[in-house]
């Protein structure tokens, strides 16, 4: 046995501590006897699941049982690395007397999530464990004083054996223990690393203790608790302070006053100006963070230079318009301090610094202008929101700097966490390169935070401790005792704080007293001198010794300051902002000089002076927040502010900050401002409206890239770290390490709330999203969605302004708002002086709101201060939700509603009622105002306008020259008439068109650039908007036209429709005009149409023409719809009319016909075909030249010259129908030499006024001579006056409908209620891609935009969503294409800037690229190479290829006006539309044709489109061209009299159209054909 002793004592023992150990105490040890005690049986462990003991020490290694549980828990975490110094407060928490529940987290903080199962099993047996753990912290103790075992009890003699035993096993031969080393980071500037033994930060970031030498004091009134200055970080063997004469030029410049860098910043610099790396600073306030910026911002600066002519100044080599800077500050006062420090060392190198908080808005010319832009979080997010205007900063942002992140903590965290996501997203979907940079107080978890900013923990992250603080800070935390808010809390919080003041007053210091409202600062101020001459020291207060004392006395008194002047002679000054300027900057210049010894202030000194003192007092946390309406506790962002202001740098070695808080909240703030606690996300207050965000944004689409989206932000990083705190337990981590499934559920759950509101579809089947108006109007204005789901249950379609304010008042962005006693009899005042009734009046916080919201329209004065500040609160947000609403009525279609909450959005900004003058609107004196009230009759503007000054005088009661300025002010009023023509095209489709005239002086000064209005056609009953457009009136615009096309039944027509016009910024400023359809006659419904048969199909031998069927041996048989007109057109003399869908063959089928005409005439003869345009002739000629020249037939474009002469040989001309106008008319009647055996008349569905008189002039001239006419259109609703024009009778008519259509074409028509703009198309590119990839199988899509500016901005967008989707940089690219070839194809483009997205597989065509580039572009096109194609609307009727998908994006377009320097919208033409279609047919496969339109022509463009084909009208009386021609036929004695006039006039489409559709060229029902047109040619004698 003594051997087996030995043996042990060899196992159980370290090197050189084992030679002591008693051989005989082991004997003992191992019989049976040593387990218990000396008078009873063996003991058995806690928890041990075997049922007898063991006999020896070698049972524990023989036997087949487990451990026991306890034994099991004790060991692993023994096991752990570093476990030992968390070993006390681990067995405190286990031994307290709270449930498992309550300790968990702070267990597991303790273990490491990554021992979760470890966790869970102490949490079993937590009373043995505790138990086991305290007794092996006893031994250690008792070890470590010792050197050897003092106690050689059985248990813990056995538990030792055990324990050394087991690590022994474990060991790697002669290495010892293996154990990970702690992660060092290389920029991390601690003080506590001097501690040893380990880290002081648990995997969650929470501080394990306090700073050493903090200590405690109990007070019979208060609690506090000191903690000392930190001791300074020695600097490392590398470290030296940067000289500001070692920098640059560029950096030089910048830090003027400068002689070196600080310790920070010349740490930081090398990556801060030497890098791009994305950069975390935590530092303490005041070491100079704003200058780490200030190295970003010049990091940015010199990046963007290029070389200048030597001597030309260094402002001149920076490239200001390629960058832009965004600094995110927390605040407006500290963006205002930003602004004006930037902006001032900035200045040198002309760089532009503005702020843009709040309600401000920036102008394109000022953000062109600007480089930097200093913020707030939420004024960023809402830019961001926007895709163009201010949103469009977003795109060209090189530098993100976000200022004190560590509000990550607060509400406001989310917003900050929402930025951030849509930053990196945008980084990664644009492959752009934005640096960001977070500055920070010092706080715990710094890693995490480092890893939400995309830092490089090795190389951006800089951590530097409170002992960097430029003055060493010691740190009082006073918690006052008694019930929060009682009289006895306040009367300990005056009696504490004096204590502390004047103790350093004594001292020699000055102090300044912080406060949390404005008459604070003088009631504050009065306690402290009240108490100081109770105790008789008021004396230590007193400056009067102080030189400059007397001098300052003279200033203050020319002050109107009176309670300044009493408390300046005691030494205490006040200061805060509705002080006078001067006031305020005479208390600076006194603290400065010491003349004063206390001042009290509120915080906005702390944030807007750099005013610093010796020692600063908190007094209180508790101040009101008009944001929320109640008190609320002084933020940590606050707090550390004005401990920054404490110490005077280069004048004091220290300073002292005093935070006087009551005893329930010391803790709270002992750990925020000490770092004890870690920064938690706050996202999940605002996910369902982030995501709202991003699903109206477009970078949002699905769960799987909102799973995405999370992953971006804080939330899931520290869902990772410290899941419990976030609902997610350890079964649902072990199954999904990256939170997959509980990101998807968190998406899900917010997707489903949205759905609900109808704020977004979601397509469950698919896990998709798509924005709805409800969800983009929510976005676009900030309104929560808890707001949207109140507005859900109160909106209806008619609503009265009272209806309006109260649901307005229950939004929840005034949920904050609450009702104080001491306002109720204010409120109770103003509620009689307001016009609207307030449901639930003064006793509830939304009839507060309400009262304040008309008060404010009203003008009221308010007295209470926090009443004034409720009602700026309320009046900021409530319109901002009124202009929400509103837009929210347009979409649903709301007449009368849109009509009130237009006038109440326009109330709240001109702080005035809708019923009010309206001249009030203007700068008139309050006489000139008062004789208008005072006059008995109401009258517009419009009215006064046409007065005399002198009876505008007279009617106030005044003089001619009051009179004169009212009536400038009526002239200058935005009074509009409205006219209106009606023109039907078709038996239920109205076209209205709304003429607008301006009727009042334009002055720049009153009314800017633009006057916007909206103008709209709702329903007799006005109830719904039938149609609405936004128009913009310019000075140089006398008049405008806006075509709405309606819908409408001729069996049940409504008796009338109403036009209404309001001004977006006029209250007053509306008009309406009903319209009458009672005298309306709407054309009679077309009954010649014919279905496509399903008959056989004619083969190509048909023709029989042997010699032309073999060059045409590619093509073996007509189709269905050729195959019906064949006969007719083939074997007959008939003239035809062939009206069928695009591209169906019908072109073919005719030249077919017109080759067979001239193969088979026996003499020279000729064919005449006519097209409307040039592209059209080039195509026709191209198409025709092969066949005809190997036919031995002459092709030939005729100019206009010689037309109608006998040819040599067979030969066909090819005319455009302005050339045939030409040679018909400008010379001269043309007499006819001979005449053409066929006449084609080609695409007659986009017969303009030049076609028609064309045609007209051509039939006049041919009509003594044999002759066909063939002509061919696209489906038409009706072409039997078509038909008859061209003298086709009802056998040579083929009209068939756009469904019979024979190729597969599918026509999606996709809504939107955006209005034209930048912002639709950055909308649409997510949806417009959505769909190419729909239904795209890989083959060409072909993209039409209205403009070729639109070309590349869309190109560039439905990239960036492929980058999205594919996560890949190709693009559109094939992955089958050589990267060699496609190289070698882009060494052959000229224009440099297709380079980019030909790489990508997407191509730009229009005229204005150059013509090899267009050709290689429409070369790689049919390569399959590009894949995407873009087109703008002028190319649409040129573009010589066909695709599998077209998409038509938007029918709008900007028109401009070069003789009036302005820009309208125009819509596109039908035409135009299927023009785009046709290029989606194709013979070899299905095409598809999306359309995207504004919601109201859905229906239109549906029936036009799909189903009724178009409409044709003669535009002969559009335009001037007929009376032109008129007017040169009487000169040359052509046409002799008007009855003449009336016979040329017969022959046109005109003369058809006018009997079939009277309505449309303002004629009545009965009017005959020869009255008609008398009245015409009588107009054009007139003229």
């Amino acid at each position: 046995m003594t051997d087996f002793a030995q043996y042990l004592d060899s196992l159980t023992t370290s090197r050189g501590t084992g030679s002591d150990l008693n051989v005989q105490v082991l004997v003992e040890w191992t019989s049976p006897k040593a387990f218990g005690h000396d008078d009873g049986p063996p003991r058995v462990l806690e928890d041990d699941p075997a049922d007898e003991p063991w006999s020896t020490v070698l049972d524990l290694f023989s036997r087949d049982t487990d451990l026991p549980a306890v034994e099991t828990v004790y060991q692993r975490i023994l096991n752990k690395p570093d476990s030992h110094h968390t070993l006390q407060v681990l067995v405190d928490l286990l031994s307290s007397s709270r449930t498992n529940d309550e300790i968990s987290s702070e267990v597991a903080e303790l273990v490491g999530f990554d021992h979760i199962e470890l966790v869970m099993d102490l949490l079993g047996s937590r009373r043995s464990a505790a138990k086991d753990l305290s007794r092996y912290l006893d031994s250690k103790k008792e070890t470590l004083s010792v050197g050897i075992p003092v106690s050689l009890a059985p248990e813990d003699a056995r538990r030792r054996v055990e324990e050394t035993l087991k690590a022994n096993s474990a060991r790697p031969l002669f290495t010892g223990t293996a154990q990970a080393a702690p992660e060092v980071l290389p920029h991390v500037y601690t003080s506590w690393s001097n501690i040893g033994g380990g880290s002081i930060l648990s995997q969650y970031g929470s501080k394990y203790m306090l700073p050493i030498g903090t200590t405690r004091h109990d007070y019979e009134d208060y609690e506090e608790v000191v903690i000392p200055p930190a001791k300074t970080v020695p600097p490392r063997e590398y470290e030296r302070l940067i000289l500001v004469s070692e920098l640059d030029e560029l950096a030089r410049g910048s830090f003027p006053g400068y002689t070196s860098l600080n310790r920070i910043q010349s740490i930081v610099y090398p990556t801060a100006y030497g890098s791009n790396e994305n950069m975390l600073v935590c530092a303490p306030t005041g070491a100079g963070k704003t200058d780490v910026a200030m190295l970003t911002i010049l990091r940015i600066l010199d990046q963007h230079r290029s070389i200048v002519a030597r001597g030309s100044p260094l402002r001149a080599s920076i490239n200001r318009d390629s960058f832009k800077i965004i600094y995110v500050a927390p605040m407006k006062a500290l963006a205002s301090e930003i602004v004006q420090k930037l902006g001032r060392r900035l200045k040198w190198l002309s760089i532009q610094v503005r702020e843009l908080t709040g309600d401000m808005q920036l102008t394109k010319a000022e953000i062109a202008e600007t480089q930097i832009i200093v913020t707030t979080p939420e004024k960023w997010d809402v830019v961001t929101r926007k895709p163009t205007g201010e949103g469009e900063l977003a795109s060209r942002l090189k530098l993100l700097i976000i200022d004190e992140v560590h509000l990550l903590n607060e509400e406001r965290g989310a917003v900050i966490e929402t930025i951030v996501a849509r930053t990196l997203r945008q980084v990664e979907s644009s492959q752009s390169i934005i640096r960001i940079v977070g500055l920070s107080a010092t706080l715990p978890n710094y890693i995490d935070v480092a890893e939400f900013l995309s830092v490089s923990r090795y190389a951006g992250l800089f951590y530097f401790d409170s002992s960097f603080r430029p003055v060493p800070l010691e740190q009082h935390f006073i918690g006052v005792r008694g019930k929060p808010g009682s009289p006895q809390s306040k009367r300990n919080l005056d009696r504490v704080t004096f204590e502390k003041v004047s103790e350093l007053v004594r001292q020699g210091h000055q102090v300044m007293v912080f406060v949390h409202a404005r008459k604070e600062t003088v009631n504050a101020a009065r306690a402290l001198k009240d108490a100081a001459t109770a105790e008789a020291t008021l004396d230590d207060y007193s400056c009067q010794d102080h030189p400059r004392w007397d001098i300052f006395r003279r200033n203050i008194g020319e002050s109107q300051n009176k309670e300044m002047k009493q408390l300046f002679d005691d030494g205490f000054g006040i200061h805060h902002a509705g002080m006078l300027r001067s006031d305020r900057n005479l208390m600076e210049r006194m603290f400065q000089e010491r003349v004063i010894k206390v001042l009290c202030c509120t915080a906005t000194l702390a944030w807007g002076v750099n005013l610093p003192a010796h020692a600063v007092v908190i007094k209180g946390t508790q101040l009101y927040d008009s944001g929320k309406g109640s008190f609320v506790d002084l933020s940590i962002l606050d707090v550390l502010q004005v401990f920054g202001r404490a110490g005077r740098p280069g004048l004091e070695s220290s300073g002292e900050g005093y935070i006087c808080t009551t005893e329930d909240k010391l803790t709270h703030y002992l750990d925020a401002v000490a770092s004890q606690n870690p920064i938690e996300s706050q996202f999940q207050l605002g996910m369902v409206d982030a995501l709202n965000a991003e699903i109206a944004l477009g970078t949002v689409a699905s769960v799987a890239e909102g799973v995405r989206w999370l992953g971006y932000t804080y939330l899931f990083v520290r869902m990772c770290k410290n899941p419990m705190q976030y609902g997610i337990s350890r079964e649902m981590l072990i199954a999904d390490p990256a939170l997959h499934r509980r990101r998807a559920e968190l998406i899900e759950l917010s997707a489903r709330k949205l759905a609900n509101l109808s704020m977004i579809d979601f397509n469950v089947d698919g896990n998709t999203f798509t924005i709805k108006d409800v969800g983009r109007i929510a976005a676009k204005y900030y309104i929560r969605h808890r707001s949207i789901e109140v507005f859900w249950t109160l909106f209806r379609p008619q609503m009265t302004e009272a209806d309006i304010l109260a649901m307005l008042s229950k939004s929840t962005e005034f949920d904050q708002i609450q009702i104080r006693e001491s306002e109720v009899k204010e409120l109770e005042e103003l509620i009689r002086f307001i016009p609207c009734e307030v449901p639930g009046g003064t006793n509830t916080s939304q009839g507060k709101v309400n009262i304040l919201l008309q008060s404010f329209i009203s003008n009221l004065p308010i007295q209470d201060f926090a009443l004034v500040s409720d009602t700026a609160y309320v009046a900021q947000n409530g319109g901002r939700i009124v202009r929400a609403l509103l837009e929210i009525a347009i979409s649903r279609k709301w007449a009368n509603a849109t009509t009130t909450l237009m006038g109440m959005s326009k109330a709240v900004e001109k702080r005035m009622w809708p019923y009010e003058e309206p001249l009030r609107q203007f700068r008139l004196k309050a006489e000139i105002l008062h004789g208008l009230d005072e006059s008995r009759t109401e009258y517009h503007p419009a009215e006064l306008a046409t007065w005399t000054a002198a009876e505008l005088g007279n009617l106030i009661r005044l003089n001619e020259y009051q009179g004169r300025a009212l009536l400038t002010a009526a002239k200058q009023f935005p009074s509009l008439e409205l006219e209106y023509s009606l023109r039907p095209l078709g038996p239920d489709i109205l076209k209205i068109i709304v003429t607008v005239k301006r009727a009042f002086d334009w002055s720049p000064k009153v009314h800017g650039t633009i006057e916007p209005f909206w103008l709209w056609v709702e329903d007799h009953e006005g109830k719904t908007i039938i149609q609405l457009a936004q128009i913009l009136l310019r000075g140089s615009t006398d008049s405008l036209d806006v075509e709405f096309i309606i819908s409408i039944s001729a069996d049940t027509l409504p008796p009338s429709l109403t036009v209404r016009l309001v001004s977006d910024k006029w209250l007053g400023a509306d008009n309406e005009l009903p319209v009458q359809l009672d005298c309306i006659s709407m054309p009679a419904a077309c009954q010649t149409h014919i279905r496509r048969l399903d008959v056989g199909f004619l083969p190509l031998s048909s023709i029989r023409l042997p010699a032309l069927e073999n060059h045409l041996s590619h093509f073996r048989e007509f189709n269905a719809i050729q195959t019906q007109v064949f006969w007719s057109l083939m074997n007959t003399k008939l003239n035809i009319l062939v009206a069928a869908p695009s591209s169906c063959g019908k072109s073919f089928l005719a030249r077919i016909a017109v080759w067979k005409t001239l193969l088979k005439s026996t003499s020279p003869s000729w064919v005449l075909i006519v097209v409307p345009n040039g592209n059209a002739a080039t195509k026709t000629i191209s198409e025709m030249r092969f066949i005809s020249g190997v036919m031995g037939i002459g092709l030939e474009y005729s100019t206009g010259t010689n037309v109608f002469t006998q040819p040599h040989s067979k030969l066909i001309r090819v005319i455009t129908a302005t050339n045939l106008l030409g040679s018909l008319n400008i010379t001269g009647p043309t007499p006819i030499r001979s005449h053409p055996q066929v006449i084609l008349y080609e695409d007659l569905d986009q017969m303009d006024a030049s076609y028609e008189l064309a045609i007209a002039l051509t039939k006049h001239a041919t009509e003594r001579f044999p002759g066909r006419s063939i002509g061919l259109t696209r489906s038409l609703i009706d072409p039997t006056n078509l038909a008859s024009w061209l003298g086709v009778e009802p056998m040579g008519l083929h009209s068939f409908l756009p469904r019979d259509r024979e190729q597969p074409l599918t026509c999606s028509i996709q809504p939107y209620t955006i209005p034209h703009s930048g912002a639709l198309f950055k909308a649409l590119a997510k949806p417009v891609y959505t769909a190419i990839r729909s239904i795209h199988t890989g083959d060409s899509v072909i993209v039409f935009v209205p403009s070729r500016g639109h070309c590349q901005s869309v190109a560039q967008d439905l990239i960036t969503q492929c980058a999205l989707a594919s996560c890949s940089e190709r693009g559109f690219l094939p992955t089958s294409v050589s990267p060699i070839y496609v190289e070698d194809c882009l060494v052959r483009l000229q224009d440099a800037t297709l380079v980019n997205f030909v790489s990508r597989g997407v191509g730009v065509f229009h005229h204005g690229i150059p013509k090899p580039d267009r050709h290689l572009v429409l070369e790689l096109f049919a390569e399959g190479i590009v894949k995407l194609l873009i087109v703008p609307l002028e190319a649409c009727w040129s573009l010589p290829v066909r695709a599998e998908v077209v998409v038509a994006m938007g029918t709008q377009y900007i028109q401009g006006d070069p003789s009036k320097s302005e820009r309208r919208l125009r819509d596109y033409t039908i035409g135009d539309v299927v023009q785009m279609q046709s290029r989606a047919v194709r013979q070899d496969g299905a095409g598809h044709f999306v359309l995207f339109c504004p919601a109201e022509a859905v229906e239109m463009f549906n029936k036009l489109l799909n189903e009724d084909g178009l409409p044709l009208e003669s535009q002969l009386l559009e335009t001037e061209l007929l009376e032109r021609w008129y007017e040169e036929r009487r000169k040359d004695g052509t046409m002799r009299s008007k009855q003449d006039g009336v016979d040329a006039l017969s022959f046109t489409f005109l003369s058809q159209r006018m009997m079939k559709n009277p309505t449309y060229y303002g004629l009545g029902p009965d009017t005959s054909e020869a009255e008609a047109l008398s009245r015409i040619v009588d107009g054009f004698e007139r003229n």
